[in-house]
């Protein structure tokens, strides 16, 4: 049963009535307040409140100041008069209807502003969703912005050259017309003076009477033409491939292999998925899904990093990259054994283990190791990150975690 408190105080004028309830010592938190335009209820265990009031109110401008060990309510009167006391005796049956009724109030109010709440909250995601789709399309139209301006001066660029290559072409082909010009003048030059020169012979032979050669063969001067190319054989020599290893450690076979996987992956896109057919053409390709995935995980959006992986890894299952990277937004999202999953496939990729795939092999194994010790897995993750620990021993942040983790093992056995 609870203490009915009785030591409360009011005061009133033509249109408020002032109530004052003290706590008892009770925190504000634990204080519940029912009104109604009839009845008001102060409920702070084990204490209670009650009233029924001599005249309705309107719940609607009345206020209550929780604080300083006492709860001070401000009715405003519907009607201004003064009341000849607070309360009024009414039966047991009336006041339990009252109750019934004050509680139903209290419930649809409460559904409303739920409803009020979660509307709120729908409205809110949806306008981040739009707020974010919007940035993508600003973000989209820049980038085709920017494709279209290159295209533009790369079309312009080519026109100018093509321009050149034409006023080239039509120079030298004037020129090569003035050199046959020259040419012919130069011949018909020369014909005339072999005419000139050859009169006098005819005349002189005609008066001799050996008219037997009545013409004289004009013989042309010869053109100079140049010698033929001699054919000959050029030699091309390639620049030796350096691998990052000295040569005394270094394992070619392996890193050949690791060139050649890593040139089958670029190769292994299947372009033929129904989820592609609303995507652009440089949506399409994983190494631009990707780079959206990246951008995305910065910014903090998991979710959304997640999905353009997932996609990027429909394209194509043979990038490392793209599993550790998942891995990692797993890890942000708590879902650890997802986490573990994206992390060994990644290093199951990431082979044979060679120097060109070090940082990337450190990676997967450090967020393999962190999913372990969220897990509680701790000897799982010190072999990880000891792993990570080989491929580089200089690093002095890996080597703390290492020791702590070596710590937390210890400790516990």
């Amino acid at each position: 049963m609870p203490l009915i408190v009785r030591d409360h105080t009011w005061t009133q004028n033509q249109n408020t009535v002032y109530i004052s309830v003290p706590l008892k010592g009770v925190k504000t938190a634990n204080v519940h307040v029912i009104c109604t335009d009839e009845y008001l209820k102060v409920s702070f265990p084990p204490f209670l409140f009650e009233i029924f009031l001599f005249g309705p109110i309107n719940e609607e401008k009345s206020e209550a100041r929780i604080g300083n060990g006492v709860a001070v309510f401000t009715l405003q009167k519907r009607t201004d008069e003064l009341w000849e006391q607070l309360f009024t005796n009414i039966d047991k049956d009336k006041q339990k209807h009252i109750r019934e009724q004050a509680i139903l109030k209290v419930q649809e109010k409460e559904a409303e502003k739920s409803k009020a709440k979660a509307t709120r909250i729908q409205q809110e995601k949806k306008y981040a969703l739009e707020t974010m789709m919007k940035l993508e399309n600003e973000e989209r139209d820049r980038i085709q912005k920017m494709k279209d301006e290159e295209c533009a001066k790369a079309t312009a660029q080519l026109d100018f050259w093509r321009e050149t290559q034409r006023k080239a072409a039509e120079e030298n082909e004037n020129q090569q017309k003035l050199q046959r010009t020259g040419t012919n003048n130069n011949q018909l030059v020369y014909q005339k003076t072999e005419r000139a020169n050859a009169t006098p012979a005819v005349t002189l032979l005609h008066n001799t009477g050996n008219t037997t050669s009545g013409q004289i063969s004009r013989k042309q001067k010869p053109k100079d033409l140049p010698a033929p190319r001699s054919a000959g054989c050029i030699k091309i020599s390639f620049t030796p491939r350096v691998f990052p290893t000295a040569l005394r450690e270094s394992h070619v076979p392996e890193e050949e292999e690791w060139l050649k996987k890593q040139a089958e992956a670029r190769r292994a896109v299947d372009t033929d998925l129904a989820e592609l057919s609303d995507l652009k053409e440089e949506e399409r390709n994983p190494d631009w899904l990707k780079e959206k995935g990246d951008k995305l995980f910065m910014a903090g959006n998991y979710l959304a990093a997640v999905n353009a992986y997932n996609l990027a890894i429909k394209l194509n299952r043979k990038i490392p990259a793209l599993f550790s990277n998942r891995a990692a937004c797993h890890l942000k999202l708590r879902n650890l054994h997802k986490a573990i999953e994206d992390s060994s496939q990644a290093l199951e990729l990431l082979t044979p283990a060679v120097a060109a795939n070090a940082p990337a092999r450190l990676k997967a194994h450090v967020r393999r190791g962190t999913a372990f010790c969220e897990l509680e897995l701790y000897v799982e993750g010190l072999q990880d990150y000891q792993a990570a620990l080989d491929i580089d021993p200089h690093n002095v942040a890996l080597q703390a975690d290492t020791d702590k983790i070596r710590e937390i093992i210890q400790g516990t056995t």
